[in-house]
């Protein structure tokens, strides 16, 4: 199935996001946040990433516009998991490039349904 990058700071989070892809047949990278993220993308060319938004050492938002902004990582698409669910939130995640939103918490079977839509949407299944 498809590659999938988690950058998530909170390790209960990373891992049950981790084993819940894994177990839906996908390959899971695993970040602590976003300058790890930025650095496993460039070398896992992964079909999707999945970032939360305030992370250390770099923030979801930046490490999206660092992924976007390299042309050889520019089409993967970024989805932004945040529990911070303002209108004005997703509409600055999206101007910074993310391709999509999904709001925590989330129910784990709403994720795999959600991702594998992702997937499908950006022609990555």
């Amino acid at each position: 199935m498809a590659k999938i990058l988690i950058a998530e700071d909170e390790r209960d989070i990373r891992d049950l996001v981790k084993f819940t892809l894994q177990f839906a047949g996908h390959e899971v990278f695993a970040a602590e946040d976003g300058q790890q993220a930025v650095e496993m993308a460039e070398e896992v060319r992964p079909d999707l990433i999945l970032s939360d938004i305030r992370m250390p050492r770099m923030t979801g938002y930046e490490a999206c516009q660092k992924i976007k902004s390299n042309p050889a990582m520019a089409n993967i698409p970024v989805v932004f998991l945040s529990a911070k669910g303002q209108e004005a939130e997703i509409q600055y995640g999206l101007e910074m490039g993310a391709d999509a939103y999904l709001l925590k918490p989330f129910e784990i079977t709403d994720l795999v349904l959600q991702v594998a839509t992702l997937l499908a949407k950006f022609g990555k299944s």
